[in-house]
């Protein structure tokens, strides 16, 4: 890779994608210039300031007015809201000078291909010669764009379009133009995945590229397939969503907020633009999706699409669907299936394709036809649009959020068995498919000594997938470098002296199987290892403790074995702490309850970016108590400066675990100080976060690790804390902004963390905190009031204020 270096970027365009693309390139602290157009006239507030179209507030109007919006959006596009400083503004009059001293220009216009080429016109007289200049289309070939420029502007142009939101879905497809050189290429490829966290694919340059080529089809496919079947739009939801391992969305509601006009454009430009493709009349839109159109119905952006959300007459809302017959809406109606029945004690999404496929009812008649269009259309893709089967798996998961890409449904059904389905729906794939089968390969992939194999179409073998040095895929490695399993997790050897205890439970919540499995990989790595991770893959690192085993102790009043469990938990994450080998916990996704308070209790930290941390024990009636209101207290004690007000300090810690704080990226938990500065680290590509953790544990194991002294030194603040608390948690609930219960769990959580009613600061250890919150825990676990938001939380799975 050549040695080029991104300190700064320019990104022309600040509608939601160019806002958002600069968030994105804020996040991984890189600074930013915005610019946009200058405005033609005033607003009325403009004219009521005596502004003038000259003033600057004015004509950087739009650009700045693009970026507030796009920075108070929901969800986030910035990691930490401070991270906006990283973002200049300006226009593309008295700014565009300024994109000479930048490394990396991204033009975000509008879809015109005459706006496009004006633009590049502008930036080629200001462009420094080197400089790399790309465009974000989701559709316009490259090569017209690129037509009448310079030599060294054609050779350092592509296309690199991101996916909405940047921060959030990953596809970022590179697409060369006639002359881009091959360098330009080979960087951006490992910027996207290194710096941007990024899966990225090298596409042709042919109509929607890869990712929308696919996700376009199988959209329409769906609409077409609609009518026919007679689904409705409920029954379509149920049946492409997570049940397939695709977002809660599915379709109709992921089309809404997408926007329908975004789905329309992209294919018509398919339908005009590949009159060759065996699908083509797929492309029309059917008759209801023409209607929505021109009724203006396009979704979340104008208020109803697919479905409308209503105010009802006792002021409560109500979400109606769409009839796709009489094009009117109604109340909503529960679609159920036999089939997905059969399926609900499948816990993981692949094994469940050989049953959906198989259904008796309409959803098997469903899942045939889907799966049999999906597949013969991906594999007559090839090599019209990517040349590599593995590259349009890649672009459906990273862009469209499955979790299995169609050549890998396709393995996990059977090969035969995808071209049986294909057959009896009158689908045709490709010619290679049976050269595939004549040389005696019966999958798309297999997986040798740990690493990913994919069927190369012209060599007629299977082919490492590049890239995969960075990562550890602990599917791969899982069968063949195990050394410890039981029902809650798995370890593994993840080489080089350290081992991985991986989370195997429901939603990796921590039960006596996860913490027995822990506790042994710990004995482990003590007697034979110098390290261990303690890391997984799924879609969050875990959702807290097991609330279904506490609720039931706790109606049995099996008091003695809920403590004896409690203190299971917290003697856990304390040899954590204090095992003689460094340890390292690496948080992803939902890192809830149990899952922060094992986080809180590494020797270090590797966490994804996108990790949503926080001890919100309160939502379900009881304080932490696996160590995590311990070390609140502990940490509060450890920030305790000269001469500082201590008792605010603590408040702080305080109101973090009373207001159940659930940071909404890694950054974000360096405020609440559940992540410490300059100690745990943030990667931005969650695909590195294992390697990554591995490495840190083996640096920790070489540069000469030495179990730490347990503490005796935490202040504590006695009653003059808990005074102050019990004054607060008056006047909120006085003041109705809490309930009893509320209340009364606020204060055993004061209790522990001013370490009791003593009558003055005292230095205490942890054993004595762990001690006050195990007893408050228990003591909360009594209450009716508790066992009822318990209840709640299991069977509804949501908090119940009471």
């Amino acid at each position: 890779m050549s040695k080029r270096r991104i300190n700064k970027v320019a990104v022309i365009g600040s509608g939601i994608m160019g806002s958002g693309i600069a968030c994105h390139f804020a996040n991984i602290g890189v600074e930013v210039l915005l610019l946009d157009i200058v405005p033609r006239e005033l607003t009325d507030a403009e004219k009521a300031k005596g502004l003038t179209l000259e003033d600057k507030v004015v004509r950087n109007r739009i650009v700045n007015g693009d970026l507030q919006k796009a920075i108070k959006s929901n969800p986030a596009p910035l990691y930490h809201k401070s991270f906006a400083n990283r973002i200049n503004t300006g226009n593309l009059e008295d700014d565009i000078a300024k994109v000479k001293d930048v490394d990396w220009i991204i033009e975000v216009v509008v879809e015109r291909l005459d706006i496009k080429k004006q633009v590049f016109e502008n930036l080629e007289k200001h462009r420094t010669p080197g400089t790399i200049i790309t465009t974000n289309t989701s559709g316009i070939p490259i090569k017209f764009m690129s037509e009448g420029r310079g030599e060294d502007f054609q050779k350092h142009f592509c296309g690199t379009h991101f996916f909405n939101p940047p921060r959030y879905l990953k596809l970022f497809e590179i697409i060369p133009g006639p002359k881009t050189d091959p360098e330009i290429l080979e960087f951006l490829n490992g910027y996207g995945e290194k710096f941007l966290g990024k899966t990225t694919v090298v596409a042709k340059d042919t109509p929607a590229f890869i990712g929308n080529r696919i996700g376009i089809f199988g959209i329409q496919s769906l609409f077409h397939l609609v009518k026919d079947m007679g689904l409705t739009v409920e029954e379509v939801d149920k049946l492409t969503g997570p049940v397939i391992g695709r977002p809660k969305s599915a379709t109709f509601r992921t089309v809404d907020v997408v926007g329908l006009d975004t789905l329309v454009h992209v294919a018509n430009g398919i339908y005009e633009n590949c009159p060759k493709d065996e699908a083509h009349d797929l492309f029309k839109l059917p008759n209801f999706v023409q209607t929505l159109v021109d009724n203006k119905w396009l979704g979340s952006k104008s208020g109803q699409g697919f479905y409308k959300k209503v105010r009802k007459d006792d002021g409560s809302s109500e979400i109606l669907t769409l009839d796709l017959d009489t094009m009117e809406y109604r109340s909503s109606k529960r679609a159920s299936f036999a089939t997905l029945e059969l399926t609900k004690s499948v816990d993981k999404v692949i094994d469940r394709f050989p049953i959906l496929i198989n259904g008796k009812d309409k959803a098997g008649d469903f899942y045939r036809q889907n799966f049999a269009g999906m597949f013969a259309y991906v594999t007559n893709r090839i090599p019209e649009i990517s040349d590599e089967l593995y590259k349009i798996d890649d672009a459906m998961k990273a862009g469209f959020g499955w979790e299995h890409g169609p050549f890998e449904i396709w393995d996990a059904i059977g090969l035969d068995k995808g071209l049986e389905l294909m057959e009896a729906a009158g689908k045709n794939p490709a010619a290679w498919i049976q050269e595939m089968k004549d040389a005696g390969a019966t999958s798309f992939y297999t997986v040798k000594d740990g690493a990913t194999y994919y069927y190369d179409i012209p060599q007629k073998k299977h082919l490492k997938v590049p890239g995969q040095d960075a990562f550890i895929i602990l599917d791969n490695i899982r069968k063949s470098n195990e050394v410890f399993k039981n029902s809650g997790v798995v370890v593994e050897d993840l080489g080089d002296g350290i081992l991985n205890c991986e989370f195997q439970s429901k939603m990796n919540s921590i039960g006596g199987d996860v913490l027995a499995g822990l506790n042994k990989a710990i004995d482990l790595a003590e007697k034979d290892f110098d390290g261990l991770v303690v890391g997984n893959q799924g879609a969050n690192f875990s959702v807290g403790a097991n609330i279904g085993m506490i609720f039931m102790m706790a109606v049995e009043q099996e008091y003695d074995e809920l403590n004896a469990a409690i203190k299971f938990f917290q003697d856990t994450v304390m040899r954590l702490r204090y095992s003689s080998i460094p340890t390292v916990v690496a948080p992803h996704g939902m890192t809830l309850g149990g899952g922060c308070e094992m986080t809180l209790h590494a020797d270090r930290v590797v966490a994804a970016a996108e990790s949503y941390i926080g001890l919100v024990e309160f939502g379900v009636g009881v304080i932490p108590g696996g160590g995590g209101s311990k070390e609140m207290a502990l940490r509060a004690s450890d920030s305790f400066m000269k001469d500082d007000v201590e008792l605010n300090r603590l408040q702080e810690y305080f109101l973090t675990i009373g207001m159940a704080k659930v940071s909404t990226s890694a950054y974000e938990a360096y405020d609440l100080d559940i992540l410490k500065k300059g100690k745990d680290i943030v990667v931005v590509n969650k695909d590195r976060q294992i390697a990554t953790a591995k490495a840190v544990a083996r640096q920790m194991a070489d540069q000469g690790y030495t179990k730490p002294v347990k503490r005796k030194d935490v202040k504590v603040l006695g009653k003059q804390a808990l005074g102050m608390f019990l004054v607060g948690t008056d006047s909120m609930e006085a003041s109705k902004y809490i309930s009893e219960h509320d209340q009364k769990i606020a204060n055993k959580l004061a209790y522990v963390m001013a370490g009791g009613d003593l009558s003055e600061p005292t230095l205490v250890t942890e054993q004595y905190l762990l001690d006050l919150e195990r007893e408050a825990f228990l003591s909360l676990c009594g209450e009716r009031k508790t066992l009822e938001r318990l209840q709640h939380m299991i069977q509804k799975g949501k908090p119940l204020r009471n």
